[in-house]
């Protein structure tokens, strides 16, 4: 709380390269969004890119750890004046920047009511500021999940609040090894989103034990500190960038492979859409796919927009969304 809400007042602050790392290319639907969001919430953001999914007409939608809002300022224009958006944060003088604009963005967006809100509280304790069961249709998390010592609490929270065939899709910090305690009590590298950063293997295992679908790699890069001291303390360990995305989907709804015929009507992705590091879904043609995504797409907000068929020759290659 310190670190984000004192020591860090604008982008430039940060002392490693860790917490400005890209995310996939960014169309220009979402391009166009961002320039419309308050020049001080884009000042006071640390995020890694932007974390944004695809087809968000009308979803309700929860950030973790929101910061200044200006994801959520973001979605709050792809979801529309239907969909809804949620913030919450654990600095309140972050949640402060992003409340301070809400009618500032309403007005400039059209709207005749907020489709905005944000809670100063903790991504593992949902329910204390209020966020039912089954309220929302996407979570998402933009490189802080790192930040909260118990990740399965996360995950688990996330899991709760989402709607059955929901998705979690978040950026986050990935180590090659589990961290030494050195590391990991290190205050700045704390702050930097680094000692508090999951060893990849243990997402997997998080994932499964909370109940959502195997991860889905969507995106990844490796990460440069760029800071010679940090760099001695961390040693030999490799930190990346991933985005992941995990789907709460009902156990056994499809018992094998097949194919599947993308009809090309989400909006900014009409001639494909890259799914994940393994699927991209151009229009009309025919994809084998494993029975892990071909559930994922019946049960998810995608539903509507492929032709599934059981069947699929080649489809037994890929098991499991993530190489």
């Amino acid at each position: 709380q310190a670190y984000y809400g004192k020591e860090l007042q604008k982008s430039e602050d940060l002392k490693t390269n860790a917490c400005i790392t890209s995310a996939r290319p960014l169309s220009k639907m979402v391009r166009d969004a961002l320039e419309r969001v308050h020049e001080e919430v884009v000042a006071r953001y640390y995020g890694c890119g932007l974390v944004i999914p695809e087809h968000l007409s009308s979803c309700r939608i929860l950030d973790l750890g929101s910061g200044s809002g200006r994801d959520c300022y973001v979605l709050s224009q792809l979801v529309g004046e239907q969909g809804y958006v949620t913030g919450i944060d654990m600095t309140e003088g972050q949640v402060e920047v992003a409340k301070k604009h809400i009618a500032y963005h309403m007005d400039k967006f059209g709207y005749r009511k907020p489709n905005v809100e944000f809670f100063h509280g903790y991504m593992e304790k949902l329910a204390d500021a209020g966020l039912t069961d089954e309220s929302y249709d996407i979570v998402i998390s933009n490189c802080v999940i790192n930040l909260a010592p118990d990740k399965r609490a996360v995950l688990q929270e996330a899991f709760r609040v989402l709607k059955p065939g929901g998705e979690m899709y978040f950026s986050d910090i990935y180590t090659s090894q589990r961290l030494s305690k050195t590391v990991q009590k290190h205050r700045v590298l704390w702050g930097e989103c680094l000692a508090g950063a999951l060893y990849w293997r243990d997402l997997y295992s998080i994932a499964e034990e909370v109940g959502f679908s195997p991860p889905c790699l969507v995106t990844a890069s490796p990460i440069t500190i760029g800071n010679k001291e940090l760099e001695d303390i961390i040693g030999d360990c490799r930190f990346v960038s991933a985005t992941f995305r995990l789907f709460k989907v009902p156990g056994g709804s499809w018992t094998g492979p097949g194919q599947v015929i993308y009809n090309g009507r989400i909006m900014g992705h009409e001639r494909e859409l890259v799914f994940d590091a393994n699927y991209t879904f151009k229009e009309g043609e025919v994809v084998d796919v494993d029975a892990e995504m071909a559930t994922i797409l019946q049960q998810s907000r995608f539903a509507e927009e492929f032709l599934i068929r059981a069947g699929g020759a080649n489809a037994t290659a890929l098991q499991g969304c993530c190489c």
